[in-house]
């Protein structure tokens, strides 16, 4: 337990505790409640875990209704509360600050409606976004959104949050494929907003919605669009002695007008890691490794795909191994994307850092991360969407070295300044959550933040959703208050 929460006055009074689980109970029953601090110490952090608090209450809706019955009951009582999906995000979006209940949506997970003529469907936000993939094989069409957590990761998550993923170079993240949500407002009020149609009249409430990280509704429902399968294909495998040639190709490639389906590069520190998980057959030796994916009608993908073979070569690549076959391309996948669950042989603890950059800067930022690895005696390993600048340095650490814990702070510091100094962001999927706040106003104006917070209030206008998460302005104090000394605590 965190030295902060040990003295914090949870929900004000233990009464309103107790009181408010008598209620919720009333909607959800027994099994679908939990108060324990044994059970509620489960959700104490979601996967960015310098961070921890746990709620005072968990509970599991399985209806918009229920979902609806429970924000009034939080917003009557004047309590915090929040969403969860499956807790795979990576900036603290999650973290249950100030305690309060948490609402994790994981049994919302109907898909409701696939509609091809149409080319939409609609899903709960706890459907699993590797299921909905699964559900649409072999129907012509896919969901585009891929994040590397897939497996795990809920749409409703990924709209939190305008999750990315490999593919998102050529198709856009979560907010481009998002047509409409179906939402609960912090007093407990249902709204849809869009809808299946591609365009709907007036403000674009929806987009402002995806990417809030839960701090302005509730998401129950989503329409998603679908996008039809591509003709064809072709998966390869640059090999490059050093990180440097690797992004020179990358930087080549786009300059020649090709616009890969997917371009992500790994490391050697992090191929290794794969390689002990997977046995792929990567060169343990090579400085770094570009996995490529082009698509679109097969007529032209032989000739592109020799000429990107031509740019790896002239960049100094060691070899292209090409995917002969659907097994050998999704097991090349299957690497890239499981590369975070391999870290665990290399480390007990990571960090996942989330910034971008212009492509072009792809190498100095790279040579500064490992500048600040020496720096601060940290191991730091690479894999990332190389094609569009987002980069993900996985600091590695072990949590129990409170010595290391300060480092771990420091270094993630620098390496986000150096991104906003290359004229980037300090996030191109992860969010903000609680993590990023010190950097909101180096990234906006004043102005800027004024008028987030002022849109922020007006759907939630007590500040007891989501509190102390991506603005750091009011909300930010509101969670001091609500938890005092949770900063001091780190």
């Amino acid at each position: 337990m965190n030295a902060s929460q040990e003295n914090r006055p949870h929900m004000t009074m233990a009464n309103s505790t107790v009181t408010l689980a008598q209620q919720l109970r009333e909607i959800v029953g027994n099994e679908r409640l939990l108060t324990a601090r044994s059970d509620t110490l489960v959700y104490e952090c979601d996967g960015f875990v310098l961070e921890k608090d746990s709620p005072d209450i968990v509970v599991f809706p399985e209806t918009t209704q229920e979902v609806s019955r429970i924000v009034q009951f939080c917003h009557a009582a004047g309590v915090p509360f929040l969403p969860r999906g499956a807790g795979t995000s990576l900036a603290g979006g999650c973290l249950p600050v100030g305690g309060g209940v948490m609402i994790v949506l994981t049994r919302m997970r109907r898909i409701l409606e696939i509609n091809l003529r149409d080319r939409y469907a609609v899903v709960e936000p706890g459907v699993v976004n590797a299921w909905l993939t699964r559900e649409l094989k072999g129907s012509g069409f896919h969901y585009a959104p891929d994040p590397s957590s897939q497996g795990a990761c809920t749409i409703g998550g990924n709209v939190a949050t305008n999750s990315g993923g490999p593919h998102t170079l050529k198709y856009g993240v979560t907010v481009n494929h998002v047509l409409g949500i179906e939402c609960v407002m912090s007093d407990g009020q249902v709204i849809q907003l869009g809808g299946p149609l591609d365009e709907y009249p007036g403000l674009n409430l929806t987009g402002a919605l995806v990417g809030s990280e839960g701090t302005l509704a509730i998401v129950t429902k989503v329409w998603v669009r679908l996008t039809r399968d591509p003709q064809s294909c072709r998966t390869m495998l640059g090999v490059f002695e050093s990180v440097d040639d690797a992004t020179l190709a990358i930087s080549e490639m786009i300059g020649a007008g090709i616009i890969p389906a997917a371009l992500e590069m790994m490391d050697q520190g992090i191929l290794v890691a794969v390689e002990q998980a997977f046995q792929f057959g990567f060169p343990l030796d090579a400085g770094a490794i570009l996995l490529i994916e082009i698509d679109g009608l097969d007529v032209g993908l032989d000739a592109q795909r020799q000429e990107i073979i031509d740019i790896c070569m002239q960049s100094k690549a060691r070899e292209v191994r090409l995917a002969a076959t659907e097994q050998e391309r999704l097991k090349l996948w299957k690497c890239r994307k499981q590369a975070f669950g391999a870290i665990g042989r290399l480390s007990p603890s990571y960090c996942t850092q989330d910034g971008v950059v212009p492509r072009t800067k792809l190498p100095h930022i790279l040579r500064r991360i490992r500048e600040i690895s020496q720096q601060h005696d940290l191991r730091i390993v690479n894999v990332f969407h190389a094609g569009d600048g987002n980069i993900h340095p996985i600091i590695l650490f072990d949590e129990r070295d409170q010595q290391q814990l300060r480092r771990v702070m420091l270094a993630s510091n620098d390496i986000l300044q150096e991104c906003l100094d290359c004229g980037g962001s300090v996030t191109g999927e992860h969010g903000i959550g609680v993590e990023k706040l010190s950097f909101m106003a180096s990234m906006f104006s004043p102005q800027d933040l004024e008028v987030m917070e002022r849109f922020r209030d007006v759907w939630n206008p007590t500040g007891k959703l989501s509190p102390g998460k991506m603005l750091p302005t009011a909300g930010a104090c509101g969670a001091e208050q609500i938890h005092p000394g949770r900063r001091a605590a780190l």
